[in-house]
């Protein structure tokens, strides 16, 4: 029993020398403060971003939306299905950048690869207004890949951290910046079926 109560003793002593440590290592206290000032939702972001990494080991993985293509769909109808969900959120495509076709010049087949870029403009203009940070995030870009096996997916940014993860956003910029995150995540999931 006192050999328990003494590991208990030796365990507690090296926890609290590890605080002591950590507060003057890291200025735990400033660090606390600042963590205080971010988003409500922010840990729980970060944390679940943290979790893919550690799950995939991929932390490109652990920054993306995903989500299958029904394969009855063709890509055509996907794309059209996504540029008038974008048009009816006051959205428009401002590029589609082919990097790879189904088919190679020699006809062989190949991985298909094409991503199409989204932009509210006006949207655009106040996020950069507030930070220019904002600026290389933009226009928003939904990957269409076929993987191995051949299936297809759509695939963007998630945007949990830009809505979450710093201090709170003012509330008419998190209207938008919500406006967007829902736009593309309708577009994706509706245009995977070729729903308008």
């Amino acid at each position: 029993m006192n050999m328990l109560k003494n590991i208990l003793a030796a365990i507690g002593g090296v926890i609290v020398v590890g605080f002591i440590i950590a507060y003057f290592t890291f200025d735990l206290g400033t660090r606390i403060s600042q963590v205080n000032k971010l988003d409500p939702q922010a840990l729980p972001a970060y944390m679940d971003m943290f979790d893919k990494v550690l799950t995939t080991g991929n932390s490109a993985e652990a920054m993306i939306r995903k989500v299958k293509i029904n394969p009855e769909v063709p890509t055509e109808d996907v794309v059209e299905a996504m540029k008038s969900i974008a048009m009816d959120n006051n959205m428009i495509q401002v590029g589609d950048s082919r990097m790879a076709e189904e088919h190679d010049a020699n006809g062989n087949r190949q991985r298909y690869i094409r991503i199409l870029h989204y932009c509210a403009p006006n949207i655009a203009k106040t996020f950069i207004g507030y930070s220019e940070a904002f600026g290389a995030f933009m226009p928003c870009r939904i990957l269409i890949v076929e993987d191995d096996n051949g299936e297809r997916w759509l695939i963007t940014m998630g945007m949990e951290l830009m809505l979450f993860g710093g201090q709170p956003l003012p509330p008419e910029m998190m209207e938008l910046a919500e406006h967007v995150r829902d736009t593309m995540y309708s577009m994706m999931d509706l245009g995977a079926e070729g729903d308008f």
